[in-house]
């Protein structure tokens, strides 16, 4: 059955609310597939400023909550399950959240949900990520752009897509700084990882995968990155299917 996967590069633009500016596709995509109610899972949000993970996880559940809540979908989250992996099993759609991605592989391979996560999405369940919920679509966690907090059982993550993604793309170089940019850090992923394909997904970006096509969204280009090419730039709503 046809995959149906909406990966947003990052959930808050400066000066909107949280989840404002994907807002209208998040609807979209749900009432598209009749989704009345979705799977959540927080295991990216690592707050220290809070007492514990659960603490944390209760309130990431709670903001993306108060979102699903105006498009009138009903949020559940899985770190409340005693047993997350059949909740997944039952799951109209799963929504994966943004944060650290070395922590959600590592809690999604502790738990069991990697692979769950990866049956029901296969299988046509509709799945959405944004930030590291759009990296562990990829094959590995490789191109996240997060500190290694923790060590995952291994870096493969659903490989739902058969490329990479870099979420939150940055062209710029700040003034002063002396590390590599984005760019040369993708750069020394395919030179190790020659075959693979990585996409640079700025702000404001999306990739909507239905009917075993895929689409770019959002208001801003994408950039893809191949070894031994110069990267090459496609336009908001470009046709992006030969990737997949």
């Amino acid at each position: 059955m046809a995959k149906k996967l909406l990966l947003i590069s990052n959930s808050t633009m400066a000066g909107e609310e949280y989840l404002g500016w994907p807002r209208t596709h998040i609807s979209d995509f749900l009432s598209k597939y009749g989704v009345k109610k979705v799977t959540f899972i927080p295991y990216a949000g690592v707050n220290l400023s809070l007492e514990s993970l659960n603490h944390s996880y209760d309130v990431y559940e709670k903001r993306v909550a108060s979102v699903f809540k105006t498009l009138n979908i009903e949020l559940e989250s899985v770190h409340h399950a005693e047993n997350p992996v059949e909740m997944i099993n039952n799951a109209e759609a799963i929504a994966v959240g943004g944060g650290n991605t070395f922590h959600l592989v590592a809690k999604l391979h502790e738990t069991g949900l990697m692979k769950a996560i990866k049956e029901k999405a296969e299988k046509g369940t509709p799945y959405m990520g944004w930030s590291a919920g759009s990296n562990v679509a990829c094959p590995t966690l490789k191109t996240t752009n997060d500190m290694p907090i923790i060590e995952p059982q291994s870096f493969n993550t659903l490989n739902l897509i058969p490329f990479q993604i870099n979420p939150h793309y940055l062209d710029a170089n700040p003034e002063g700084h002396g590390g590599e940019t984005r760019q040369q850090r993708i750069e020394e992923f395919l030179s190790i990882n020659r075959n693979t394909k990585v996409l640079g997904l700025r702000e404001a970006t999306m990739l909507l995968i239905e009917n075993n096509s895929m689409k770019l969204l959002g208001s801003r280009k994408l950039r893809l990155f191949q070894f031994g090419k110069e990267p090459k730039e496609f336009e908001p709503g470009s046709d992006l299917t030969f990737l997949l």
